[in-house]
């Protein structure tokens, strides 16, 4: 029996939700649709110009834009996951089935738990690429690459199972309205008339260990090249080495930051300020990543001009 199925034979009587949104205030829904539209379309043509760069362009099949590849996939998927949905609320009253809210928060938990292990294998690649360059084939070739992509999916599907099958064992007896613009985990537990202590222990474990495993091992990555790009005598070498490290380090920061803000908090603390710290991870941050990585890197440049070459001469 799929967790869908189980979805939609639990005995809830509330068989759909409504989503608040953003927010209720009459006249800020229409500038806010058009806001959100806007980086929705920014972040589409961002991470899909991504995608297409990387593949039709040789010099870029390398673990480093393999793995940005696999963020710029993981950006799109979860962007198309929240914000179609969100930009309703904006126009009308926004019912979703009670399947369908499950649905939306199993491939919201497993995108964002991917962009977290994603986010770690770069910052590795990075380690392996400035701290041990002679082995940098051995230790990030294709193999291991693969290895660590199935992994990266694998802790997001198990992440997300963990959360949908205890949300799928609470009854939702009359309460129906989230205040919030997506399905998310802390918003319906509010809903629930039996308890939710298996749930808030489970969302503590899984995103104690999605968060924490991933930033020390960051964190352990970043120390270890800061470390290495000290002892470069060059100053032209210290600089590559940093500028190569810079885009991830702010990427990391703004997502892990957001993430932890939102999950590892006091339940009682304002629903607010969770629909705000869940657009920085969830919505800007994927509009932004296509920029942090591109704006300065010169690998990128030159695949945009071949490839804008190429389609002018066909």
């Amino acid at each position: 029996m799929t967790w869908r199925r189980m979805a939609l034979l639990n005995d809830s009587s509330v068989k759909e939700f409504i989503l608040l949104g953003l927010t209720q205030q009459p006249e800020l829904q229409l500038p806010l649709f058009f806001l959100f539209l806007g980086i929705y379309v920014v972040s589409m043509v961002g991470n899909l110009g991504l995608i297409f760069l990387i593949v039709l362009n040789r010099h870029l099949h390398t673990p480093m834009y393999y793995f940005l590849f696999n963020l710029s996939f993981t950006d799109l998927c979860y962007s198309s996951v929240i914000i179609p949905k969100m930009l309703v609320s904006f126009l009308k009253q926004n019912i979703i089935a009670y399947a369908d809210c499950m649905t939306q928060l199993f491939f919201f938990c497993f995108f964002v738990i991917d962009e977290c292990y994603i986010l770690t294998a770069m910052a590795y690649d990075r380690y392996a690429a400035i701290c041990k360059p002679l082995l940098y084939q051995v230790t990030m070739s294709y193999q291991v690459c693969h290895s660590l992509t199935v992994g990266i999916y694998v802790m997001g599907f198990v992440g997300a199972m963990a959360h949908i099958v205890c949300m799928l064992r609470l009854t939702f007896c009359d309460g129906n309205i989230i205040n919030h613009y997506v399905c998310d985990i802390l918003p319906l537990l509010k809903l629930s008339c039996t308890s939710t202590t298996i749930n808030e222990m489970v969302v503590f474990i899984v995103v104690g260990v999605n968060v924490t495993v991933p930033s020390l091992t960051i964190f352990i990555s970043y120390t270890l090249i800061l470390s290495s790009i000290l002892g470069i005598r060059s100053a032209e070498g210290r600089s590559k080495a940093f500028s190569t490290c810079g885009s991830h380090v702010i990427a990391v920061s703004f997502f892990f930051g957001a993430a932890a803000f939102m999950y590892l908090k006091p339940s009682s603390a304002s629903v607010e300020g969770d629909k705000i710290s869940t657009i920085f991870y969830t919505i800007v941050g994927p509009m932004l990543n296509p920029f942090i990585y591109s704006i300065r890197n010169k690998d990128v440049h030159i695949a945009l001009k071949k490839t804008l070459k190429r389609s002018m001469l066909t």
